[in-house]
């Protein structure tokens, strides 16, 4: 295969994981990846030294795609660049999220529909991070039984806001530890995150919502194409660095219940991109290995031990064979409600939240023929 020319916008933490994740997979390029931003100097990308440029129109011509990788400068990049990129002849995928809901441009998670992108496309968006791997877990549900009402709650690590926010945490956990107080800069965080939970990302709306919790339910609704699907969330930032977690209940119009949805979500076929971590373990990393329950303390309980289960945690996404998955665990009915179960699902927000799913994005365009090489 040819390879193509390709260019990236913003050099932040998911710019970094764009340039990696080209490099991992292999996409075919022509001449090395031209990296812009809003003023030139050298940056450590993907643990090489990298010339960015400052952004110009010039810097566009001849490219075959262009990643976005988010907000740079004022406004969103995209805004102030994609049209320049379009009109130059290269397709735009975009990872901020000024474009995600504009009804002519597909939101696009590849697992999920990719047949969203034609031809003719032009522009592509990628959802937000925690949109991404909530709906690569629960698409081959739905294919199998139509979802009906989804209720989410978010475990959002610092890295959603962006460097920034990475580096108030680590400062914060510094000061606690030399016992000093603790200093936030409330531009990035309302308050200071370190040993705390903070049920609040991006502005309040008029529905008493974020923004971050409306865009998980328009986001999902339109990548389903499901306008009627009932979803509402609640979206926390916890003190940690990489790696978002969600708690999940689904209910379903058709028959569903916790078996049959881990047997569907550990088929590599049907759920790509989703690793199972659930059932019972000795493992001892997960706790203690069984636990004894006092008859006389827990009067529900018989005499018996209980095996411990494993888990997925933000920990997990660390580690190199999950860094682009979506990992599931704690799979089980809802015992208050007919085809309906709860689950937890964890990924790397700066990865397969941003970086992986747009590169996959242009790895499937490739594979169509989507993109001319």
């Amino acid at each position: 295969m040819a390879g193509i020319r390709a260019g990236l916008v913003g050099v932040g933490p998911v710019g970094d994981r764009i340039y990696c994740c080209l490099k991992e997979r292999e996409i075919p390029l022509a001449e090395p990846l031209r990296v812009m931003a809003t003023r030139e100097r050298r940056e450590i990308l993907a643990g090489e030294k990298v010339l960015v440029r400052e952004i110009s129109p010039e810097l566009f011509e001849d490219l075959d795609v262009v990643f976005f990788a988010g907000r740079e400068g004022a406004k969103g990049a995209s805004v102030q660049w994609g049209s320049t990129a379009i009109e130059a002849g290269a397709y735009v995928i975009d990872n901020g999220g000024d474009y995600r809901l504009e009804p002519d441009v597909p939101l696009v998670v590849p697992e999920v529909n990719m047949d969203t992108v034609t031809a003719d496309t032009r522009f592509i968006t990628s959802p937000n991070c925690s949109t991404t791997q909530m709906c690569v877990a629960l698409a081959p549900l739905h294919r199998t039984a139509r979802i009906k009402r989804i209720v989410v709650s978010t475990y959002q690590a610092a890295s959603g806001w962006g460097a920034a926010g990475q580096e108030q945490l680590q400062a914060q956990l510094g000061q606690l530890a030399q016992g000093q107080t603790v200093e936030f800069d409330p531009c990035i965080f309302c308050r200071p995150l370190a040993l705390d939970c903070i049920p609040h990302i991006d502005a309040f709306l008029d529905n008493l919502y974020t923004k971050e919790e409306m865009k998980m339910v328009y986001e999902t609704q339109k990548i389903f194409e499901a306008p009627d699907m009932g979803i509402t969330a609640t979206a926390v930032r916890v003190p940690v660095e990489i790696g978002h977690s969600e708690s999940i209940n689904v209910e379903f119009a058709d028959d569903m219940d916790a078996a049959t949805a881990t047997e569907i979500l550990q088929d590599c076929k049907q759920s790509p991109s989703v690793v199972v971590i659930d059932g019972p373990t000795s493992d001892p990393n997960y706790g203690t290995v069984r636990a004894k329950v006092d008859l006389n303390r827990e009067p529900w309980a018989d005499h018996r031990y209980i095996d411990e289960r494993a888990y997925p945690s933000q920990a997990d996404i660390l580690r190199e064979q999950y860094k682009d998955q979506v990992l599931v665990g704690r799979v089980r009915d809802d015992v208050t409600r007919p085809n309906t179960i709860n689950f937890w699902c964890v990924a790397d927000n700066l990865r397969k939240g941003a970086a992986t799913n747009v590169v996959q994005i242009a790895e499937e365009m490739l594979k169509r023929g989507l993109i001319p090489t």
